[in-house]
């Protein structure tokens, strides 16, 4: 039988190895041992925490993850619950995991009074879209996703003239 729970402090490290097989999974590079410091702090020692996450159980074993947190439509005037991660162990797929996860996030975005939930999955990645259209998620074609990253961000704010807003009101 899979259960969902909150992931609480002591589920670091396990959460640390989920994310380790999601990396895997999608061929990406593991988190390094910065990230996976304030991956621990921003999650469980943080308060408020930047993110929350869900685990998945299976006869008390992780065999899943979610890791969320909100964001606001300005239009809707309500948050969004936003999944950065959802993933199962594929050994554990085909299991329910991934359902008993995903409504349990459902559950979470109604208990919060979210007008909507929001995700993106991977171009190549057939089997989480497919998931996702089963359970009426909708591909979004008139939005596209941008993203600068952290060096961009940096170049970005000393075109103003400022390092950080912070900095600014001090």
């Amino acid at each position: 039988m899979i259960t969902v729970r909150q992931a609480r402090r002591e589920d670091a490290d396990t959460l640390l190895q989920l994310i380790d097989a999601l990396a895997d999974y999608e061929k990406l590079a593991r988190p390094d041992a910065a990230a996976r410091e304030r991956l621990a702090a921003d999650g469980f020692e943080r308060e408020p925490p930047r993110f929350q996450t869900l685990l998945a159980d299976e006869g008390g074993v992780p065999v899943g993850y979610a890791l969320f947190f909100e964001t606001y439509s300005s239009f809707l005037a309500q948050p969004t619950l936003y999944i950065e991660d959802i993933f199962v162990l594929p050994e554990a797929r085909t299991r329910g995991a991934g359902s008993v996860l995903f409504k349990a996030l459902a559950s979470e975005a109604l208990a919060r009074d979210c007008g909507r939930m929001e995700w993106v999955v991977l171009d190549w990645n057939e089997v989480a879209q497919n998931f996702y259209r089963r359970r009426g998620g909708r591909h979004l074609q008139d939005w596209h996703y941008y993203r600068l990253t952290r060096d961009g961000i940096e170049d970005l704010a000393r075109e103003n003239g400022v390092a950080s807003l912070k900095e600014e009101t001090e």
